[in-house]
């Protein structure tokens, strides 16, 4: 399990060193993403390496949310106070 999960810690790696090199847009971890999708159309061989650690990984994805949902919950109070302009805010900025 530690190669796998070695060689996805690699491609986010790869991603944020491209990002801040090369002063791209884009974050690290998606550009990490992409070069990993590319290696796997490449080299076919890889996803049955990783496709174990992969789905464990998928199968807990939810647990990555709790941060956020506390997060939310703690600053509920300025959430209610500053709501409409983080809306307007956002809407705006995409």
């Amino acid at each position: 399990m530690t190669r796998p999960l070695f060689l996805i810690l690699f491609f986010q790696l790869l991603g944020e060193v491209a990002a801040r090199a090369l002063g791209l847009p884009l974050p690290g971890p998606v550009i990490g993403m992409a070069l990993l999708a590319l290696a796997l159309i490449l080299y076919p061989p890889l996803f049955s390496a990783i496709q174990a650690t992969v789905t464990g990984l998928l199968q807990h994805l939810s647990l990555l949310f709790v941060p956020a949902g506390v997060g939310i919950v703690q600053y509920l109070d300025l959430l209610r106070d500053e709501g409409l302009q983080l809306i307007v805010t956002l809407l705006l900025s995409t």
